[in-house]
Order: structure tokens, then sequence, then C-alpha cells
């Protein structure tokens, strides 16, 4: 069945590569890797040298089908993707499979009809769980046999309490018995989960402290105060298994991205005196807290991370504020940086982009050690 190395994959959705870099590290090449996002492609290229630029293609799924249409005939091991779908999230479970919102996951259908490779995977919200016999059929119609699950990341040792539907899916002639080979790999990935929860802590390791910037839109402006695109961690001993875990085994020397955001005195003072673990309604904020005559809508407004829990779901929303990531000791929201690492990217992983777009592109990524899982998983069954 060939060796690891001729193994290739085609990212769509690619944000900034969390899935490619998974699949990578379990010996997995990239042919090809599209997503409309502008930064987050620079991300990508900028992290993938050794793929060829005209691979990693910015624009619109149609567009990347148009443009590579004959290219995508060849022979590929997987094609992997989360196709955002917001007609699929838990707050519109009355949406049907044919809302024109979720038109990109049809057209993720499109290009598995036309490459057929001979694994899929597909990554959602847990909303999509709701329409899985649909998304099956779907995929049976192009030729393929698949199956999903639940799965939260927090129970494979990344500190994040993220649930996440995967879809994977056999060519129906791949294999004389496409359902147990799908069964297989779905245990192999259940096994690699471990009673041990992996805390935030572990994650701050070798971190500059920070505080916030006092003035509003200079994202731009570098200090030793709140931080540099470009710096070196300052830890002193030895890192936490999971900052090892993340960075390939090596210890990390430098470090990106990570500067503190902008956050006005009132939300400061509520970071300061809010305790770890606690939100919006606390007592400690109740005299400070703007919300507090709404305080059944906004009881989440604020949150402070605790230091020996998984973190709460990192999310796009960082972009517009981090008052529901409040960092554990420091009084500031955390950095596009520590969010990375949340979400299991190395160190040397660097994004691109304006500032609040290194927020977006964490928070829409798939966490890189889930990918590498998965993975795994899956190329137990081409060698």
């Amino acid at each position: 069945m060939g060796t690891k190395r001729d193994k290739k994959i085609i990212d769509l959705f690619c944000g900034p590569g969390g899935l490619s870099l998974g699949f990578e590290k379990a010996d997995f090449g990239v042919a090809f890797a599209n997503d409309i996002d502008e930064s987050s492609i620079e991300t990508y290229r900028k992290n993938h040298p050794h793929i060829p630029s005209e691979n990693i293609v910015l624009g619109d799924i149609q567009e990347f089908i148009k443009k590579k249409k004959t290219d995508l005939k060849g022979e590929f091991s997987v094609v992997v993707g989360g196709p955002p779908c917001q007609g699929f999230s838990m707050a519109n479970r009355q949406r049907l499979i044919s809302d024109p919102r979720n038109s990109l996951y049809k057209k993720f259908v499109e290009v598995i009809d036309i490459a057929k490779p001979e694994f899929l995977v597909m990554e959602n919200v847990k909303g999509m769980l709701l329409y899985a016999p649909q998304v099956v059929k779907d995929f049976k119609s192009v030729g393929y046999v698949s199956d999903c699950r639940l799965f939260n990341v927090r129970d494979f040792g990344i500190p994040q309490n993220r649930e996440r539907l995967i879809y994977i899916g056999i060519r129906s002639d791949a294999r004389k018995d496409p359902e147990e080979t799908i069964k297989e790999i779905f245990e192999s990935i259940e096994s690699r989960k471990s009673d041990r929860q992996t805390p935030i802590k572990d994650a701050l390791w070798g971190l500059r402290k920070l505080v916030a910037r006092k003035k509003r839109g200079d994202t731009q402006v570098e200090s030793e105060e709140s931080g540099f695109t470009e710096d070196k961690v300052v830890g002193k001993g030895k890192p936490t298994d999971y900052i090892l875990r993340i960075n390939h085994g090596n210890v990390p020397t430098k470090i990106y991205n990570h500067k503190a955001r902008y956050n006005n005195e009132r939300d400061l003072e509520i970071f300061r005196l809010l305790p770890p673990g606690e939100k919006s309604d606390h007592e400690s904020i109740e005299h400070i807290m703007p919300y507090k005559s709404r305080s059944h809508i906004f009881k989440d407004k604020y949150f402070k991370l605790h230091p020996d829990w998984p973190s709460k779901t990192i999310t796009s929303h960082m972009k517009f504020d981090c008052n529901m990531y409040i960092h554990p000791y420091e009084a500031r929201g955390i950095t596009p940086r520590e969010a990375a690492r949340i979400q299991g990217f190395p160190d040397d992983y660097i994004l691109q982009g304006s500032y609040t777009r290194w927020y977006a592109q964490v928070g829409n990524a798939v966490p890189p050690p889930l990918g590498e899982i998965i993975a795994q998983s899956i190329m137990k069954k081409l060698l």
C-alpha cells in the first residue's frame, strides 16, 4: 500500500492549518489547501514553506474547484476539512440541511466526489449531529460509507473543553468491509483518551508576564510591558509535558504573537476582583458589574479561567474581546499565543495578519493534537 511519505491529503477550509499540522505530524503530505480568509492563508503559507505556494489556494471553494479540477483527479489518501455550517449550530435546530448557508458543506461533498480519496474526515459543530442521517446519506451518494462520533478534546490531554463532531468515511470499494474499517478507526481514536485532564496552567509555562494595553487601537505597538510579536521564552526549569508535546519534544526558546490587548479601567478592575473559575454573577464584582440588571442574559459576559481546569472553548469571538477568557493569574485577557497553546499549536507557529485576525484564526482552528490522533488512526489502515 506504499509508504507514509506518499500519503497525500487535501485540506479544505484549512484556516491557519490546524488539521494539516496534525496530519503532517502523522507523516501525511499536503497536496492542496484552500480557504477564503486571506490572513489564514498567509499564516498557512508562512508555516508551510515546503508546500508550493500555488497549492495553498486563497479563494472561495467554488473557485478552487474550477481552478484545480484537473489536479483534484489525482491520487489522494484523505480529504479533510471543517466546512462552516451556521445552519447546523445548536441555536438553529430547526434549520434543514438545505439551508443555503450550508452550501459550503455541499461543496465539500463535491470535492470528495471529484478527488475520490480513500478516506474523508470532516470536523464540525456538535449541532451537526442532529443531521447525521442526512450527512451519511450525502456521503453515500458519492460512494462513501461514513459514521461520526462526538469528541471532547479535553479527553485527549488538550487543556480545553471543546466538543466537536468528527465524521470519517471510506470509499465503499476501497475495502471488503468498510463499516468495520470505520469502526476500528474510531476505536483507535477512543483508545487515546486519558482520564487525566490537562489544566490551563500547563499551557502557560515560559510566557512573559504582561499587562493590558492602556491605549485603544495601538495593536502595532511593541513593548516590554504588553508584549512583542516575537519574544523569548522566559520560563525556568523543565517545561510541562504538554509544552513538550505540542513542541515535538523540543524546549521552546522563542515565542510569537504573545501580546496583550487593550482593556478599559472598569474591565481591569473586574479582572482583578473576580476569583478564578467565576463569572459575571459573582458577588465580588456585583458593585461594578455593568450588566447586573440583565445578569440572566450576560451571566457569562466575564469569566476568569481557573489554572487547574481546562479552558472553556476557544472561539473566534476573542477577536472582539477576551472578557470570557480572563487570564487566571494576571488582570488581562489571554493573548493570541496563549490561545494558540491551549489549542495545541507549537510555539514556532507564527500567526499572520492583523492582531484581531490572530485571535479569529486560532478560534476557528482544529486543535493540531486531535488532528494528529485522527491521522495516526487512519495511517494505520493505509500501511
